[in-house]
């Protein structure tokens, strides 16, 4: 007898659904409000660890009552009170909120400090409520020296409420801003608003993997006798995309092209624009006779508007899953949407809407149970940041789109943006372009806003021990100044990320790479170990312009100045770096290192972001008859490509291992005698090598792309990771994982186009190095 196998798996993505938990965020020198019942418990953890935490709690009538919680104020506890009256448009809104409660901003108390010493990752502190209140926790920061490592870091707030909502309507996030509108729409149900221009519509995932299907029309159209509807076909063919986003190709247009919505923010970036909307007809099929459906429902909640019922709608729909597979077959699956998800809209013009709570029960579409839509409609009055939301990891709270402290600069070049992990980045520059971008880096000195590489703060007296198990590079040979470049490999010896460590003092590192979860990753091994060492986020307070080409050098040192201490800019090593001041010893503080992306002479300078527009303008100032010019993604891509530079997700993953790569220098698997984890695999890898990473170099002007398959014959042996046309020779290029059997130089090979095997373009296999394969102007 075999009992019953039941479905388990495992979906950190749902944490929010515990019906009595709930969590918040504290951002890094920032503060979040919360309102407890009687009863409820409260969790502060300091997760990255060394992060003071202060908080403030109000009865009715905004009286202190701090006793409450069990706590006592501790004088000179004011960072929430000064955060509070600083005036500035970030502190407005909470300022507000707190203003209806009667509290008053300007004469706050003390606050508590809830712990004082150097707290560990992890450490925590519970608090239970014995009335009403609201609480206020901040995690205290501000601005610090660039070569400084005490920075704020976040907070994580739990609620475990005494008296816990049903897991499938979980409490609603805070409004966004002023509020014009806002109801919920039940599953099985749909409803009809009105949005005016320049107002803003959020659809909201109460529950989270629930589907809402949207369609507008044009308001005066209507009141003229015209149906002019939003069309999913005009808005993929005008974006170039399955479904907007914000940034670039945000726009929704009507069946006469025009835009009637802009995309602001979306925290899912998994919608669908090609099935309709489910009708009656699709529960028929499947043998559900009178099931509700979302395009009924539409249809009712549209006829006091004299639109025509139809039988399916063509709606925009909101977190559904679906996609082309390989067999050109429409699949679907769970939504990616979690409890508090949204979507973001700015309405263009006047707009009769309808939105539904999708009842599908039968299929996978609402992860077999719906549950509510809510919909907010906002003031034109409000000014939202575009942004999509990223995690680190999968249970990881959602982090919106952030701008740079050079993004008022770049900005003011380009409205060229992508988000690049996470940050808003220039992909080109308007009047210059990429391949203008391009010949300004190798011929003079280009100027780039990197600040989406992702730094980490390492130190204590495990530091150095730490960083040498967790990288592949033997870091006890790292002097102070000194940078290296390193993998950083799981068990199996596939690659986590890759990146640079700056050793700033004995027991003191600084990691710069492009993998958030680094971080964390480094924490949980230090934790294994028993090690004590502190690691540090700090890409929100260090931000960073790569100023590379044969110039580069002759602008600096008219710019840098550094003490005795320090050496000269113009004496400043290759892989080296300096701590020094903007212009003189009373400029803003910076560290500058010789690095870069380009395969050019180059430097990277850091700062804290409040000084980073000061840095810019200097640039410019000392660059302009340098000939500087700005240089965005696309001609970073090139000027990568051709010097062999490797890119996360294109040359390596996880399945992929540093010699497989292309950069086995950096795993010394005969110098470094210390055990690193992933060194046997590496072993083991190295001495049964299948893959490397070549050049190749094509015949004619048809390019190869990301993913191409390398062929000899029938037989594929490798694929194309990432290609170019190099602007200095006029050929086609391509870096290449290939079979090791063809990897010998002069090797002629094929790259298939379409499927692989209808068009072929010939190449010859040649070193991963296009340009200055001996280095000999980057060491220049």
């Amino acid at each position: 007898m075999h009992m019953p196998v039941i479905s388990r798996p495992r979906e950190p993505a749902l944490f929010a659904r515990a019906p009595a938990l709930e969590r918040q965020r504290v951002a890094p020198g920032g503060l979040t409000v919360v309102a407890l019942e009687a009863g409820d418990r409260l969790e502060v953890i300091d997760l990255e660890g060394r992060q003071s935490a202060e908080l403030l709690a109000f009865a009715a009538g905004g009286h202190a009552a701090l006793a409450d919680l069990g706590l006592t104020a501790s004088p000179g506890a004011r960072f929430i009170a000064a955060l509070l009256s600083d005036g500035s448009n970030e502190s407005l809104h909470t300022r507000l909120g707190l203003a209806k409660r009667d509290i008053d901003c300007r004469q706050l108390p003390d606050a508590a400090r809830l712990w004082d010493g150097d707290t560990p990752a992890g450490f925590s502190r519970s608090l239970t409520a014995s009335s009403e209140l609201l609480v206020i926790v901040a995690a205290p920061g501000g601005r610090v020296a660039v070569d400084s490592q005490q920075r704020a870091s976040e907070l994580r707030l739990l609620i475990q409420r005494a008296n816990p909502r049903s897991v499938l309507a979980p409490p609603l996030p805070a409004p966004l801003g002023e509020l014009v509108d806002e109801f919920t729409i039940t599953p099985g149900t749909a409803r009809d608003y009105v949005v005016a221009a320049g107002q803003y519509l959020q659809v909201l995932d109460v529950a989270g993997r629930q589907c809402s299907d949207f369609v507008a029309f044009d308001r005066r159209g209507l009141d003229g006798g015209r149906e002019i509807d939003l069309d999913p076909t005009v808005t993929r063919t005008l974006n170039g995309n399955a479904y907007p986003g914000p940034g670039l190709f945000s726009k929704f247009f009507d069946r006469d092209l025009q835009p009637m919505l802009e995309v602001v923010r979306d925290t899912v970036g998994r919608h669908d624009t090609f099935a309709l909307a489910c009708t009656a007809r699709y529960y028929e099929s499947q043998g559900y006779f009178g099931h509700a459906n979302c395009s009924d429902n539409l249809s009712r909640a549209l006829a006091a508007h004299g639109v025509t019922a139809r039988a399916g709608w063509p709606a925009i729909n909101f977190f559904f899953n679906t996609g082309i597979d390989a067999h050109q077959q429409l699949t679907l699956d769970e939504p990616w949407s979690r409890p508090g998800d949204y979507v973001l809209l700015r309405a263009m013009t006047d707009l009769v809407c309808a939105s539904s709570s999708c009842p599908d029960d039968i299929d996978p579409a609402n992860g077999w149970q719906p549950t509510d839509i809510h919909i907010r409609v906002y003031s034109a009055k409000e000014r939202f940041s575009m942004a999509m939301a990223t995690r680190k990891t999968a249970d990881a709270d959602p982090v919106l789109t952030r701008e740079s402290g050079f993004h008022p600069a770049t900005s003011a070049l380009t409205g060229n943006f992508v988000d690049y992990r996470g940050w808003w980045t220039p992909t080109h520059y308007s009047g210059f372009g990429a391949i203008e971008e391009y010949h300004g880096c190798r011929e003079r000195v280009a100027v780039m806003d990197l600040s989406a590489l992702r730094k980490f703060e390492v130190l204590g007296p495990d530091a150095e021990a730490l960083l040498n198990y967790c990288l592949t590079r033997d870091v006890r040979k790292l002097a102070v100044g000194q940078v290296v470049y390193s993998a950083m490999c799981y068990e199996h010896g596939g690659m986590l990320d890759d990146g640079t460590l700056l050793r700033l003092g004995p027991d003191a590192f600084r990691w710069v790479g492009g993998e958030d979860f680094a971080g964390d990753w480094l924490r949980q091994q230090a934790e294994k170990l028993g090690m004590k060492v502190w690691v540090k986020s700090a890409s929100e307070q260090i931000h960073n312009v790569a100023v590379q080409g044969p110039r580069s050098r002759e602008l600096l040192q008219q710019m840098i100045w550094t003490p005795g201490t320090q050496p000269k800019l113009e004496e400043l090593g290759w892989f080296r770096f300096l701590v020094g001041r903007l212009d003189d010893y009373n400029g803003c503080p910076l560290m500058v290192s010789r690095t870069g992306y380009t395969g050019e002479l180059g430097y990277e300078i850091w700062c804290h972001p409040n000084d980073a527009l000061q840095v810019w303008q200097r640039l410019w100032q000392l660059g302009e008859p340098l000939g500087l010019v700005p240089l965005g993604l696309h001609a970073l891509d090139t000027l990568r490509i051709e010097a062999g530079l490797i890119f996360a997700g294109y040359e390596f993953c996880d399945q992929t291992d540093p010699f497989e790569a292309g950069i086995g220098f950096c795993v010394p698997l005969k110098s470094k005698q210390d055990e690193f984890i992933g060194r046997e695999a590496l072993l083991r890898r190295s001495a049964n090598p299948q893959h490397k990473l070549v050049g190749l170099q094509l015949e004619g002007n048809e390019a190869a792309h990301h993913g191409d398959c390398v062929r000899d014959g029938r037989a594929q042996i490798g694929v194309v990771t990432s290609a170019t046309r190099s602007p200095l020779t006029g050929k086609n290029v391509a870096l290449c994982r290939l079979d090791i059997g063809y990897c010998a130089p002069g090797t002629v090979v094929e790259i298939g186009k379409l499927d692989g095997q209808q068009k072929r373009i010939a190449a010859t296999v040649t070193a991963p190095i296009f340009y200055d394969p001996d280095k000999s102007r980057v060491r220049a």
